[in-house]
């Protein structure tokens, strides 16, 4: 089994030629029950995750769509990324940070305009950048606590579909 890159990107994707119809690698994944994994297929697209009792704050998912190239092969369009709701909560944390800091900003323009003294507003803007960067960190370590797991779910999908990677 090809093991995934060591320097894992935020939400690393792949392709891979199936030497199959789109159809045959779909149904693969179809009514599949193999512990840790839960498997849903919505038309061309196949989502794996781990079910309740395996998954930690970190656990990743794998979205693979499936599509044909012609009537004896197709195409698989890998992608591996965070629980949704931890997706959303993470950009919603960064544009709060950044909002802050532009509203910062500008509060700060306005006081040195007004030559008034302005110093909380920097102090507050440099403390915005901190913030990123300890939420950088986080994701980061996040990011290694759950690449055993997409190893896993990687080594599954090559087995699903007899792939020898």
């Amino acid at each position: 089994m090809k093991q995934l890159p060591k320097d894992i990107v935020l939400r690393p994707r792949f392709q891979i030629q199936l030497k199959e119809p789109k159809e045959t690698a779909l149904n693969s994944f179809e009514n599949i029950k193999t512990d840790p994994f839960i498997v849903k297929r919505v038309d061309d697209h196949v989502f794996i995750k781990f079910n309740k009792k395996n998954i930690h704050f970190w656990s990743p998912q794998l979205h693979l769509e499936i599509n044909g190239v012609d009537e004896e092969e197709s195409l698989l369009y890998g992608l591996f990324g965070p629980n949704p709701t931890l997706w959303t909560f993470f950009m919603f944390i960064h544009f709060g940070v950044a909002t802050f800091f532009i509203i910062f900003g500008i509060w700060a323009y306005s006081y040195a305009a007004l030559d008034e003294p302005y110093g909380f507003q920097v102090g507050a803007m440099v403390f915005m950048i901190i913030l990123w960067i300890v939420l950088y960190g986080f994701g980061r370590a996040g990011r290694r606590k759950g690449k055993p797991q997409m190893n896993q779910l990687y080594g599954f999908m090559n087995s699903t579909l007899d792939l020898k990677i």
